[in-house]
């Protein structure tokens, strides 16, 4: 079944969303309200507002007061994807070029900068102080995920720990708190809101291991940029660690650098590939999908209960 299949019943509230999204981005300048259409109408899942309705489902559902989580939460994603391809130098996004691409750097980190800040000016529509208090602390766990990813670029001597540290920060905690706080803002219990955010964080973690995989198993076209550019970039993934377990993918890995070309590196993408790394990485993944299926049966049984279910099965059978 498709991914959006799965949630069709949640369609009007979605569309609600996007109406939202692009009328939150659309300000007095016209180049920064243009880059930041450019992206979000670039295809994006929408999987955070997703995350925010379902959590929202387990309490008081207003679609009037949970779009303004969902709107917050994906623009912070967003944001930090156009500061991402800055960093990354990156021209491509789902086959598409990037903000930095088309326009520059300079207008890419100020309309990263404008999103974020229109993300935040419409939670204040919601007086909730938890809300501010877990959405701030977001916010400083993807900087520092970010800052993290910058200072470990061509580092081969990092760790998992390291990995799964920056991966949290990168992309756990966001899909964690649509989850948690989908559900704060319709005023569920605190030991229902808790667990939804462990269900997120345990599905959030699957979700970034299983992008780093497809890095290296799917085609330049399924990925909408160049199959392996998460190592050309320095990106140290899992599948990396576990490849430089063998001494002599080891070697060939280590000097990849600032300098290599897709074609050097494109003998590596393939011998990684056809690496027990994957297979360790595809096994890793599924441990965390299984600590979120825990958690899902001690929640309340609802329709939003099995939808979350189906999500996390799909996560860890995902090819694109």
């Amino acid at each position: 079944m498709k991914l959006s299949l799965m949630y069709s019943y949640l369609n009007t509230d979605l569309a609600i969303i996007e109406k939202e999204l692009e009328a939150s981005i659309k300000g007095n300048h016209p180049v920064l309200q243009q880059a930041g259409l450019h992206l979000l109408q670039s295809g994006g899942k929408r999987l955070r507002p997703v995350f925010v309705l379902l959590g929202g489902k387990f309490g008081d559902y207003d679609i009037n007061v949970i779009k303004n989580v969902a709107v917050t939460l994906e623009l912070i994603h967003t944001a930090s994807l156009v500061h991402d391809d800055v960093i990354d130098d990156a021209d491509l996004r789902r086959g598409k070029p990037t903000i930095k691409a088309k326009w520059d750097n300079k207008i890419a980190m100020y309309a990263g900068d404008y999103i974020l800040g229109s993300s935040l000016e419409i939670i204040t529509k919601l007086p909730n102080p938890l809300l501010h208090k877990l959405l701030a602390h977001t916010i400083v766990e993807v900087c520092l995920g970010e800052i993290e990813q910058i200072k470990d670029k061509y580092r081969f001597d990092q760790n998992l720990r390291c990995y799964l540290r920056r991966i949290k920060r990168k992309t756990a905690l966001l899909i964690a708190s649509s989850c948690q706080l989908g559900a704060v803002a319709a005023d569920v219990p605190t030991e229902v809101h808790k667990k939804l955010f462990l269900y997120g964080y345990y599905v959030g973690m699957a979700f970034q291991i299983t992008d780093d995989i497809l890095d290296f198993t799917g085609t330049d076209e399924q990925l909408g940029k160049p199959a392996g550019s998460d190592l050309m970039q320095g990106n140290i993934t899992l599948p990396v660690l576990y490849a430089m377990k063998n001494e002599s993918l080891k070697q060939q890995i280590v000097q990849v650098s600032e300098r290599t070309t897709a074609a050097e590196i494109k003998p590596l993408i393939t011998a990684i590939k056809q690496s027990d790394a994957i297979k360790q990485a595809e096994a890793l993944s599924n441990r965390y999908l299984e600590k979120a299926y825990k958690i899902l049966g001690e929640l309340p049984a609802c329709r939003a209960r099995n939808t979350l279910y189906n999500v996390a099965k799909y996560i860890g059978k995902r090819k694109f």
